[in-house]
């Protein structure tokens, strides 16, 4: 029976290492997938219902680097500003979670948002589908401000309070049931 519940978190874990390969051949939507993935994993080991996220929830924050290195390296092709913008934001988040995971202080990752994760969507949609929008400090501080709105609500109610948003998908859903 233990075998059995580590089952869905293998088939989650083996999805999360490949599909954000598609990053290298499309930036945004590899990434949009990769994200929606990883925002669905626990969702979809319950759905296999051969696992539990108590034993999966040390290897996310890895398979979040993992996906997250990839659209990095692909923002290392950028210029200007946007480039700098994504290194910084990368190695800011990357000290974020390696102080998170040598002291486990959750509230770490409310000080160091995902915010490379929504430059790099913001940047490569720009890329993909508005070439001739050029960006200056003054947009990009707009933007990085917009940007940070709704990441920060994100990672207080999941890093802070430690909400559950799976369970609440689950409620409101009768889905997986």
């Amino acid at each position: 029976k233990n075998k059995i519940r580590e089952v869905g978190p293998l088939i989650v874990s083996i999805l999360r290492l490949i599909v954000p390969l598609m990053i290298f051949r499309w930036p945004f939507w590899g990434t949009v997938v990769a994200l929606l993935l990883d925002g669905g994993d626990v969702i979809l080991i319950d759905v296999f219902k051969m696992g539990d996220f108590a034993d999966y929830s040390r290897l996310d924050k890895a398979l979040d680097i993992y996906y997250l290195t990839f659209a990095f390296i692909i923002s290392l092709k950028w210029h200007g500003l946007a480039k700098k913008t994504s290194v910084f934001l990368f190695f800011y988040r990357l000290l974020g979670v390696v102080l998170f995971e040598i002291t486990h202080a959750r509230i770490l990752l409310f000080i160091f948002p995902n915010m490379f994760e929504n430059w790099f969507l913001f940047w490569a949609a720009r890329n993909r589908y508005f070439k001739k929008f050029q960006l200056t400090v003054k947009k990009l501080a707009l933007i990085l401000f917009l940007l940070l709105i709704p990441k920060m609500a994100q990672e207080y109610l999941l890093h802070f309070t430690e909400a559950t948003p799976w369970n609440w998908f689950q409620e409101k859903t009768g889905l997986l049931k």
